[in-house]
């Protein structure tokens, strides 16, 4: 009966956190709209990630700030494109006044399936990107060979894969 009562709770609390579908609308727009900024090399892009945001990539060594992440990747954004990023899947959930989102998201990148997770707070009418993670959906069943993989690049040549 405990159990019954604790699955319930836990299920009624994921209810409540859910985004109402308008607001998940808005979100979703959002965010594939950021996704788009990248994909077409716009400096927008960066706009919509807030002054004291941070962007964790897939290498250990990528956690930035805001700023230092555009200056990264000023480079891939002089080209035509920089990274694309299709959103398959997304869910949308929010604090009850709405002023706090957060999201995850299964994409295809040119890495693969990716996934991702993300908090937005309220700017206005708008939104503003407070943290996002990027990572690498690696399949369980080859999961030791990745692991492996990773392993013995780290040993070479002594790289100790500093963060940033």
């Amino acid at each position: 009966m405990k159990r019954l009562l604790l699955a319930c709770s836990l299920l009624l609390c994921a209810l409540v956190a859910q985004a109402d579908p308008g607001l998940k609308k808005q979100v979703n727009a959002f965010v594939d709209r950021w996704h788009d900024d990248a994909a077409h090399a716009r400096m927008a892009y960066f706009d919509k990630i807030a002054k004291d945001g941070v962007y964790i990539g897939t290498d250990k060594t990528e956690h930035w700030r805001r700023d230092a992440f555009k200056a990264w990747a000023r480079p891939y954004f002089k080209r035509k494109k920089a990274w694309a990023f299709k959103a398959q899947r997304r869910n949308v959930y929010s604090s009850e006044d709405g002023s706090m989102i957060w999201f995850d998201e299964l994409l295809d990148t040119q890495m693969g399936v990716c996934q991702a997770s993300g908090v937005m707070r309220r700017k206005g009418s708008s939104f503003e990107i407070v943290h996002y993670q990027l990572s690498m959906a690696v399949p369980n069943e080859v999961g030791r060979q990745v692991t492996r993989l990773i392993r013995d690049f780290e040993e070479k040549d002594g790289w100790k894969g500093r963060p940033r």
